[in-house]
């Protein structure tokens, strides 16, 4: 073994930071929490937001889609840009740009702007997440990196189960510029906390920056691709998936943009990102789970609250308020799940019961009816929150036990994008089946109400007689209802197609579990890292 090469494997196991790893983590998690707290913290604004900037409700959702859109961009980049300017530099970099943007959302005078500045912060807020995951994977021994991981799955799991309540009560009680101008001084902060306390490990600083220069056309493919996915996936719904012209260029862009970078990148002596990183199997496999992970979390984040909003006659802050107690049980579980791994439990074993349970507490949600009271949504939620934090982190541990610390970088930036892509999906998903399945039920609930139908005459004889008697003429009375037992219809059809979607997200989850021993036994918690 030559000195160099000695040396490089002395800083691989044995470099340590000068500060306490414990701080360290938590100065990471700051921003990062502040980056995905700010993606779900808006949706509850975008009415007050339209009406201050006297803009449509379809315009104003492009505040939403223009953040993700640069946000996914940024997300498999992060480990290349890490390595051209240096990983704390680029991770200062996008805290800065963050932070700066998040000031110039709040003072947007019109809504083009506004969007100008949610994509700059998208594209800050894309590298927060892949550089914090690296760092913290540098930082801590592979036997502590399950704790470690803990803190910041709390970040993830936790922030978009609290930002809508957030914003609800920033925008009702303040102003809904207040909910990008509270970034600023946490990106302060973070910015002096990690100029003072973080720094690259010696391997980093040794490895050769990519030589040949930046390689536009696969970064022009990736933006292209990636950004015609994101858009396709969040508008898709809105305008009847392939029914609209729109929809359909979006699919063919996006599906000829990655099909060319995929061939394009795995022959390019300096790629952007890593796609070889796919022919480990672990990796592969656990990005397939991260995936799947997002569908469930986001889109069960979504389904929830429109269900005891649409149905029940919930506010909004009572809608975050359900929610809540789901993020606090992840708080709870997620430090017993990093100490298990410390204690060298199988990850693989975590995963598959994590699984087991998430299908489990969506199997017990297709029982909702329009009965359900305020404690029975609670606990559907901590009951699906508390699978979900036996989920993220042993996944990561999986991930990066399988990798050499040099791909650290690249990999955080592809599991990332794998969870947020797979949120996306969830959303559009969970969103059409709804649709869909809605129409379907009304049918089938209207088919058999004719004149020939004696109990539906009867309702509606009893029906116009009660309304007669509130004060309706008779002919109005009549009309009403109708319309009383249309409305009624629709509700127990969206009902049941609520129902469904569980089902069917349930289903698919339960069918994950043995996927999960495809993934390699990791090695004893505090071994050496393998090398591929």
């Amino acid at each position: 073994m030559s000195a160099a090469a000695a040396t490089l494997s002395l800083d691989h196991s044995e470099w340590r930071p000068a500060v306490n790893p414990w701080i360290i983590a938590l100065t990471v998690t700051l921003a990062t929490f502040m980056e995905v707290l700010d993606t779900s913290i808006a949706n509850v604004a975008l009415p007050h937001i339209a009406g201050s900037l006297s803009a449509g409700t379809d315009e104003s959702t492009w505040v939403l889609t223009s953040y993700l859109v640069s946000n996914a961009i940024v997300l498999p980049m992060s480990g290349w840009l890490s390595s051209i300017f240096g990983r704390k530099r680029f991770y200062m970099s996008c805290v800065a740009v963050f932070t700066i943007s998040s000031f110039l959302c709040g003072f947007a005078p019109n809504l083009g702007m506004l969007i100008v500045f949610r994509i700059l912060q998208g594209a800050g807020g894309g590298g927060l997440q892949p550089s914090e995951q690296a760092i913290l994977a540098d930082t801590f021994a592979p036997a502590k990196r399950g704790m470690a991981f803990a803190v910041y799955g709390m970040a993830v799991v936790l922030a978009p189960a609290i930002g809508p309540t957030i914003g609800g009560y920033i925008t009702d009680n303040f102003s809904w510029r207040w909910i990008f101008y509270i970034n600023v001084p946490v990106g302060i902060l973070s910015l002096a906390l990690t100029y003072r306390l973080i720094q690259d490990p010696p391997f980093l600083k040794q490895q050769k920056k990519p030589s040949g220069g930046i390689d536009y056309f696969g970064l022009g493919l990736l933006a292209v691709g990636l950004g015609a996915l994101q858009i396709l996936l969040d508008k898709g719904q809105r305008d009847d998936w392939f029914q609209s012209n729109f929809i359909t260029t979006l699919s063919v862009i996006a599906a000829v943009g990655l099909i060319a970078v995929v061939f394009w990148e795995l022959h390019h002596k300096n790629p952007i990102i890593d796609l070889r990183l796919f022919k480990n199997r672990s990796f592969a496999v656990g990005n397939g789970m991260m995936f799947m992970l997002g569908v469930a979390l986001y889109g069960t984040t979504v389904l929830l609250p429109q269900f005891v909003q649409t149905l029940m006659g919930y506010t909004a802050q009572e809608a975050g308020l359900a929610l809540m107690p789901g993020g606090f049980t992840v708080m709870l579980f997620m430090p017993l799940v990093g100490f298990l791994l410390s204690k060298r439990a199988d990850a693989r074993y975590l995963v598959a019961g994590g699984l087991f349970v998430l299908s489990l507490s969506l199997f017990n949600m297709t029982r909702f009816d329009l009965q359900i009271d305020f404690y029975t949504a609670v606990m559907a939620r901590v009951y699906q929150a508390a699978a979900l934090a036996f989920l993220f982190v042993p996944i990561n541990t999986l991930v990066f036990a399988s990798l050499p610390r040099e791909k650290n970088n690249a990999a955080s930036g592809l599991i990332n994008l794998s969870r947020n892509m797979g949120g996306s999906v969830g959303i559009s998903f969970v969103e059409t089946m709804l649709d869909r399945r809605s129409q379907v039920h009304q049918n089938d609930l209207s088919k058999n109400l004719t004149a020939g139908n004696v109990a539906f005459q009867r309702m509606i004889h009893g029906a116009t007689q009660a309304l007669q008697a509130h004060g309706s003429a008779p002919a109005l009375a009549k009309e009403q209802a109708y319309g009383l037992l249309a409305a009624n219809i629709g509700r127990q059809a969206l009902v049941l197609s609520y129902v469904d979607t569980f089902r069917v997200l349930a289903f698919v989850i339960l069918c994950l579990v043995p996927i999960v021993f495809i993934i390699k036994k990791p090695s004893a918690a505090g071994g050496p890292i393998p090398v591929h």
